[in-house]
């Protein structure tokens, strides 16, 4: 984890209308939560604390942290708009709150905890099952209660984005549709691409997986999800980079269903979207999951900016730079 003394300091005036800084600002307040936790972990207080620099500039303050009551460690924080003027907020444009999750810290106090949470996140799909993301789930609806959901972000990075994305689905299956920033959100599958190097071969079998998914589905869930559809009016902002492994196969996942449309098999692709493998067979044995990455609707961003190493495609030091080499597009299921 990389920590930059200086803030977001090119930032200098806000523009709440504006995509890029809505975005640099939930970065920056994520950033906040790893540098809490730097900062927690030091004994750094007061003065001293290097942590409101990422969000004191922005007319936020620290609401409230969220501590993992497994190892103590501060896994995110609630942030408060504070404005300098009362004039200055913008009901429904300006978050009054942002809740904000951290990713994976690697140091020893941390590293064990998180890395149970990764492997929920990957593998095992039963996140929804940990204290963390019951405290963070509880913490959204105590949030959106308070405030209401047009006044309230969600953000997240690496694993505190699968943890914000599965807080918002939740919240959308209720009809609450919070805005969200989900940065290098984990999407594990079978790297197809490595594996077979044809473009034909490759489109086959996305093609046959797609068919079989699409039937396992119809014959463990039936034809009709309901739960899937009703998310599809929530359109989070997926951020991903094409050199990080862990998040780059939402880029495919999109445009693999609009391959899939094209072809004139729309209706079999929006079954196996909503589905993995590894969900359909512990369905099938009775055992509950949930797939965090599978999402019907986004508004994509890609950054192509040149990246040198795997943390710096992975990092969350890239969404609050300046000129960034971006690519956006709306996916609507």
């Amino acid at each position: 984890m990389r920590f930059d003394l200086s803030g977001p300091v090119h930032l200098t005036s806000v523009d709440w209308q504006s995509g890029d800084h809505r975005r640099t600002i939930a970065a920056s307040l994520v950033q906040g939560v790893y540098v809490l936790e730097h900062d927690r972990e030091h004994n750094i207080q007061g003065d001293e604390a290097l942590a409101p620099l990422w969000w004191k500039s922005f007319n936020f303050q620290l609401y409230r942290p969220l501590v993992d009551n497994k190892d103590s460690s501060i896994f995110g924080a609630i942030y408060e708009f504070k404005p300098i003027a009362f004039n200055y907020y913008q009901a429904g444009i300006i978050p009054q709150y942002v809740v904000a999750f951290r990713g994976t810290i690697t140091k020893k106090h941390c590293f064990l905890q998180d890395a149970w949470l990764d492997l929920n996140v990957s593998m095992i799909h039963e996140v929804h099952k940990s204290s963390r993301f019951r405290i963070a789930m509880e913490t959204v609806q105590n949030m959106v209660s308070i405030a209401g959901v047009s006044n309230i972000w969600l953000a997240g990075h690496s694993l505190g984005s699968s943890i914000a994305m599965l807080a918002g689905k939740n919240m959308a299956n209720s009809g609450s549709f919070l805005e969200s920033y989900l940065f290098n959100n984990p999407f594990i599958t079978v790297p197809i691409e490595r594996i077979i190097k044809g473009n034909k071969q490759r489109n086959k079998i996305h093609c046959v997986s797609s068919f079989l998914k699409a039937g396992f589905t119809v014959a463990v869930k039936g034809s009709q999800n309901d739960t899937f559809t009703g998310l599809s009016a929530w359109t989070p902002n997926i951020c991903v980079n094409p050199a990080d492994g862990i998040c780059s196969k939402f880029i495919r996942y999109f445009e693999r269903r609009e391959d899939m449309e094209s072809l004139g098999f729309r209706g079999i692709e929006r079954l196996a979207a909503q589905t993995s493998v590894i969900e359909l067979l512990k369905s099938a044995f009775g055992r509950e999951s949930q797939v965090i990455h599978l999402i019907p609707s986004a508004h994509l961003t890609i950054n192509h900016s040149p990246s040198q190493t795997f943390m710096q495609a992975h990092g969350i030091h890239q969404w609050f730079r300046a000129g960034l080499d971006l690519q956006s597009k709306v996916y609507h299921y």
